[in-house]
């Protein structure tokens, strides 16, 4: 299967997504600012899926200095910006997966959203090229990026401790939304 196929199905072994990782262009942080909407690259990952079941929209970077990483739906079809320093203990433990625990969650947003940032964006060298990454302030993650194409990247999350990588995509929001 090649490159392109492989991001169509959204879906590859932890080997794969890394050999397609490898073989996408890195990217500048400037290339990065904006609003992106968030889809998971499952790679039987303990946390795919995860971020869908509790109605993650994407990130929002507007400044090199100020990142929002997670955006949620909201129940009223708005959307929170949310801390990840409040969720952590729920980025290493096993998480419940159900429409039911998503919508709670969903109710919970009002408690958990932020207006200030929680994360900047840097160039740092991961496998072997410079690449924009989004270094959360709170937590050992950096999110690092390549170029699907003008309007995708690929993500990577690589969290210390974390044994395997966490791979998702972004697309660029075109319309201009209030998150």
């Amino acid at each position: 299967m090649n490159i392109r196929e492989r991001l169509k199905t959204g879906q590859a072994k932890t080997n794969e997504a890394l050999e397609l990782f490898d073989s996408l262009e890195p990217v500048d942080v400037d290339f990065m600012i904006g609003t992106w909407k968030g889809e998971g690259f499952h790679t039987n990952h303990p946390m795919d899926g995860l971020l869908e079941t509790y109605h993650w929209y994407g990130k929002q970077f507007e400044s090199l200095e100020d990142v929002h990483p997670l955006i949620f739906s909201t129940l009223r079809g708005g959307f929170a910006r949310v801390n990840p320093g409040l969720l952590g203990p729920a980025l290493t433990v096993p998480m419940p997966r159900s429409a039911m625990v998503g919508r709670l969650f969903q109710t919970l947003l009002p408690c958990l959203a932020t207006s200030r940032s929680s994360a900047r964006l840097r160039m740092t060298t991961y496998r072997g090229l410079s690449s924009a990454t989004m270094i959360y302030d709170q937590l050992p993650i950096h999110d690092v990026f390549r170029q699907i194409n003008q309007d995708a990247v690929l993500g990577v999350m690589d969290r210390k401790g974390m044994n395997l990588p966490f791979f998702f995509v972004l697309r660029r929001e075109t319309e201009s939304k209030n998150v």
